[in-house]
């Protein structure tokens, strides 16, 4: 989408609007631009409002600046000078390359610049096309930095700012800066630059292809070994959509996007919670396991309480659900009885593949991913694994009940890191949302200082930060998403890590008893109503026989 020059924008002015003039630049930037850039997508897009305004600073770039954006900013002119001397070198160092003639090259590519940024570009061509080959020189030389061999030897006025070990706090905050989703400029610009240093397009792009792996290698948070993702360069936006596809590799299995309809699932959900309680027998249940108990035991006053009860709970047993549900006491025990039953009867009831093929196609519904913490999890039998590839190989493991992350290197540029590769995945949405599930299901089951150290412990997240207290803070900061999306693999994972914890005894009677009992005066009245009428009828049975014979007590005299 190519915007208009900036004369136009000057005379919309109020004081000196001609309409004529406008008109005119109207009618040739139609007839110059259309056909060129009409099928060039936008890829380099300013960042949702609802992602700014949780942290502004790990969108807005503190130390230099490429492209338009943030181009002009007082901060940023520090860094000009050396942009200026790498250009200088550039020019030295190859004989072939001009400036003017290198300007005038991108002033015939104008419209293609212009219809990669979301945003009006209030300058002129030839400011444009000056910007973009200053930067792309000094964004040349930092990369060689990643591809430099142990020979070769940094410009002296690089090198206070950058080695080859990365441990240079400038360095740390350029890369920051690099990653921006609103700081890139377009590769083929820098295709263009490196054709100059080269005989051949082929030789470019893979010396190209060499310095941006080895940059991405560095700054990817996931420390990849295997399956390396082959990134072609020329299909490549910018650098941070090289360093997506890394980490997020084009895979023809994921579907388009599903979007959530509210309305919709809710009144599913509303028809599944009525006909629940209708379709199950929890209080039968109940009941069958009272009489086989009562049953079993034949010993004392049971075999009285016997004679007294078993002709009642047959009869209870064999009365139609409506009628029994209703009956005083029982009906308290509803909700109870299904939420203690309803798993276990929903395994017994429904084939595994059934059940994950029917909720692959339901959109979530809330933004936080509904996961017990990584704390939870483990006292409930999961187990945690880190494996050498990325967030596509995410999985749960029915039979060792392990859950499987990719190992996620966390530092200081970690962060900023994170939130734009999330925006950018937001803006292109050209897809499921992968990696920004992939964050969310991180901040599900990361809580506390201790579901970090966990992780740490456990080998899936290496730790460069002050202590487990941040990398627990990073994930739990990246809560707000833009858009709700089903992701297949990672939802199956999620819903077979919540059916394994939900199914298991020790949470469904943990729950029982937070909700149903401690949390329940109808529950505790119940249940000491029934132990005074266990109490006055053992006192009427105690009047009537000897307690101290039956049981065996030597009576006091």
């Amino acid at each position: 989408m190519s915007s208009l020059p900036a004369t136009i924008a000057s005379s919309m002015k109020p004081n000196n609007f001609d309409e004529n003039r406008w008109v005119i630049q109207i009618r040739q930037t139609l007839d110059e631009e259309l056909d060129e850039d009409a099928n060039i997508p936008v890829c380099i897009f300013n960042v949702p409002k609802i992602l700014m305004a949780t942290d502004p600073d790990s969108y807005i770039p503190q130390q230099i600046a490429f492209g338009p954006y943030h181009y002009f900013q007082p901060e940023m002119y520090e860094m000009e000078r050396y942009k200026l001397a790498a250009a200088k070198r550039a020019q030295k160092k190859n004989e072939n390359l001009n400036f003017e003639h290198l300007v005038k090259k991108l002033t015939k590519l104008e419209p293609r610049i212009r219809a990669c940024y979301h945003r009006y570009l209030n300058f002129d061509c030839e400011t444009l096309a000056w910007m973009m080959a200053v930067d792309a020189c000094f964004l040349l030389e930092f990369l060689q930095v990643y591809a430099v061999k142990e020979s070769q030897v940094l410009p002296p006025r690089m090198s206070h700012l950058v080695d080859v070990t990365g441990r240079k706090s400038a360095q740390d905050a350029m890369v920051r800066d690099m990653a921006m989703l609103e700081n890139q400029i377009p590769l083929f610009i820098l295709r263009k630059m490196l054709k100059f240093h080269f005989s051949s397009s082929e030789l470019a792009d893979d010396m190209l292809l060499s310095m941006l792996m080895g940059f991405c290698k560095e700054l990817s948070p996931f420390k990849m070994t295997e399956h390396l993702p082959n990134v072609q360069v020329k299909n490549r936006a910018h650098l941070l959509d090289f360093l997506y596809h890394m980490i997020v590799p084009e895979s023809k299995e994921l579907p388009a996007i599903v979007e959530v309809e509210e309305h919709k699932n809710e009144e599913d959900e509303k028809e599944v919670g009525s006909k629940t309680f209708g379709e199950s027998s929890h209080v039968k249940q109940l009941l069958h396991f009272i009489y086989r108990l009562l049953s079993k035991l034949n010993h004392g006053p049971v075999r009285l309480l016997k004679r007294l009860l078993s002709k009642p709970l047959k009869v209870m047993v064999k009365l139609p659900l409506t009628i029994l549900s209703n009956l005083p006491g029982i009906r308290i025990l509803k909700q109870p009885l299904e939420i203690l039953f309803s798993s276990v009867q929903e395994d017994e009831g429904k084939p595994e593949n059934e059940d994950s093929s029917n909720n692959i196609s339901k959109p979530p519904l809330v933004e936080e991913i509904s996961i017990p913490s990584v704390t939870d999890l483990y006292k409930s039998g999961v187990y945690f694994s880190p494996t050498n590839g990325g967030v596509m190989d995410i999985s749960f493991d029915h039979k060792t009940f392990t859950l499987h992350l990719p190992v996620v290197s966390l530092d200081v540029n970690t962060g900023v890191i994170l939130r734009n590769l999330v925006a950018y995945e937001a803006c292109k949405a050209s897809g499921p949302l992968v990696f920004t599930r992939y964050t969310e299901l991180m901040n599900g089951i990361i809580d506390t200082t201790e579901d970090a150290k966990f992780l740490r412990e456990r080998g899936i997240i290496i730790n460069r930060l002050k202590s487990d207290e941040e990398v627990a803070n990073l994930w739990n900061g990246m809560s707000k998403s833009v858009k709700l999306t089903k992701v297949p693999f990672l939802d199956k994972a999620i819903e077979d890590v919540n059916k394994y914890y939900s199914g298991r005894w020790k949470v469904k009677v943990a729950n029982f008893m937070k909700v149903y009992v401690f949390g329940s005066w109808q529950f505790l009245t119940l249940l000491a109503a029934i132990m005074m009428l266990c109490l006055t009828t053992l006192q009427a049975f105690c009047s009537v026989y000897k307690c101290s014979r039956i049981f065996h007590i030597e009576e006091l005299e």
